[in-house]
């Protein structure tokens, strides 16, 4: 169910509900305050089970350890900076194995972006060409366009992590 209280939650909502009919029964969060949106929404999905790690570096190779035994896609989320650059050395692990897994991580708004902020690192294309699929998801109003297109790019993600079989990157 949407929870309307704010645009970031509608959002994350519509992303998180659209990932667990498209198969996610499974994800791994590292909280932060930028992903607590993506994580309440991950929380309150029924047909997501939802393992909490601490270590980002851990809860991606916990993601990955999951989707192996799944033989499905697991989603494993985090908040911005070196915390996304913590599941690397996971994301390449995935690559090679051929590992379905979503990456989800909540990135700076543009506009915050290349000012100067500590902790704050390139997100764009983090993973390189060790990820199947990346995108931009942006930022967008909470009216139909803009969760039609969380919907379809969560969509997407795990049609891409499955049929390609590795990971993805959605920030």
């Amino acid at each position: 169910m949407i929870d309307g209280r704010n645009r970031n939650t509608a959002l994350a909502s519509a992303l998180c509900e659209e990932l667990a009919r498209s198969g996610v029964r499974q994800a791994v969060l590292c909280p932060g305050s930028r992903s607590t949106p993506v994580a309440l929404a991950l929380d309150r999905e029924p047909g997501i089970d939802l393992t909490v790690a601490l270590d980002e570096r851990c809860a991606g190779f916990i993601a990955l350890g999951m989707a192996l035994a799944a033989s499905a896609p697991v989603a494993v989320a985090c908040t911005s900076g070196s915390a996304a650059a913590n599941l690397h050395p996971a994301v390449v692990e995935a690559d090679l194995a051929g590992v379905p897994l979503i990456i989800l991580t909540s990135d700076r708004p543009p506009e915050l972006r290349d000012i100067g902020a500590g902790q704050t690192i390139d997100q764009i294309k983090l993973y390189g060409s060790s990820v199947r699929w990346f995108c931009e998801v942006g930022s967008h109003e909470a009216d139909d366009s803009g969760l039609l297109h969380f919907r379809s790019v969560a969509c997407r993600a795990a049609g891409e992590a499955t049929s390609g079989r590795g990971p993805v990157h959605l920030n």
